[in-house]
């Protein structure tokens, strides 16, 4: 059984019920003879894969959404051989180059250079040129997108690129200069309210307007979080009401656990006991900028004020390595003992300003 986000998600731009002028600038680009290249970019949950695909389907219809998922491999200079998976149609590539790390510029310069170099399948299609859409483009490494940008220039005639991003502040420059950027803002909590009330609709669930707007508060306007979030209160209740509880999800209580162990005790013990916690909500894929952030949220209401600037100072810190490098469980286990040395030094100087 499909979960709501996926079975409500809207096919078309038309269907679209928030950022109405996005949709039509977007229907407007798809429709002219120039379609260039995008880079969309907005935060999680704000519906930019759905307007794209929409976007798709307005320029070659129906058809793009007959996708397949291939296997690929590449190999490195080092005789590596890299596996990768690629969601495709007869109109468009859908890729995440930075699935395979530091090798990502392999495969943007092997796979864009073939898609680029191949004329369109199909001789009946709306446009000559073929999509592809890249995820988490402001995870691409320097080289990669130095290697992109070549493309970009090269074979565009035969080619447009659609870059997904969260943010704009990793991509560089000349990419920026070559692509039309396009934001999607995050819905609104009224709209995300409008979004509930539809879909509950649908589902013939009765409506609780209360319940909604708590949803709607505790998503941080993330419109597929609130989707879940509304979708799991529904499931473990048999009569919903403006009042029935919304739980947490499953990693956020395991990142309130770790918070109250930390402050708990500050040993090399506890780090190892922090640590098999913290393995276990990145095996589940949350994203470790995601883990440390909820993590220092859930902290800086623990400790004295006198503490915080400190504590979000290293926070913002070891976020920083955890994009830079590619052990993440290194970097969040840093910041958790950098905490406990914060936390430590601290207590021993009110122990001596006691004692004197």
């Amino acid at each position: 059984m499909a979960l709501l986000v996926d079975k409500y998600r809207p096919r078309s731009l038309e269907a679209l019920t928030y950022h109405e002028d996005l949709s039509e600038r977007l229907k407007s680009l798809a429709r002219s003879g120039d379609f260039p290249h995008l880079l969309v970019y907005g935060p999680s949950g704000a519906g930019k894969k759905t307007r794209i695909v929409a976007t798709l389907r307005e320029l070659y219809g129906p058809g793009v959404e007959k996708i397949k998922i291939d296997s690929r491999v590449f190999q490195t200079t080092s005789n590596r051989k890299l596996e990768f998976n690629i969601v495709a149609s007869v109109y468009h590539l859908e890729i995440t180059p930075s699935d395979v790390g530091n090798f990502d510029r392999v495969v943007i310069q092997d796979l864009l250079k073939e898609v680029a170099q191949t004329q369109q399948v199909d001789q009946s299609a709306r446009q000559r040129f073929k999509v592809v859409v890249i995820n988490e483009a402001d995870h691409l490494t320097r080289d990669a997108q130095a290697a992109l940008r070549r493309t970009m220039e090269k074979y565009s005639p035969n080619m447009r690129l659609i870059l997904l991003a969260n943010s704009t502040a990793n991509i560089i420059a000349p990419i920026r200069s070559r692509t039309l950027l396009v934001r999607v803002a995050a819905p609104t909590e009224s709209d995300i309210c409008k979004v509930l009330k539809k879909v509950g609709a649908q589902e013939g669930w009765a409506e609780a307007e209360g319940l909604n707007r708590r949803i709607a508060k505790d998503s941080a306007r993330n419109l597929r979080r609130a989707l879940l979030m509304f979708e799991a209160v529904h499931a473990q209740n048999e009569k919903v009401t403006d009042k029935t509880p919304v739980p947490p999800p499953d990693w956020e209580s395991l990142v309130a656990q770790i918070a109250d162990e930390v402050m708990a005790e500050h040993t090399p013990a506890r780090l190892l006991q922090v640590r098999a916690k913290l393995y276990d909500l990145l095996s589940h894929c949350i994203p470790p900028t995601t883990v440390l952030k909820t993590l220092t949220f859930k902290l800086i209401p623990k400790i004295d004020d006198a503490l915080k600037a400190d504590v979000i100072k290293w926070s913002a810190f070891y976020e920083h390595r955890i994009r830079l490098g590619s052990k993440h469980i290194f970097h969040l286990e840093a910041f958790v003992a950098k905490f406990m040395r914060i936390l430590e030094r601290h207590v021993s100087r009110d122990e001596i300003w006691h004692l004197s």
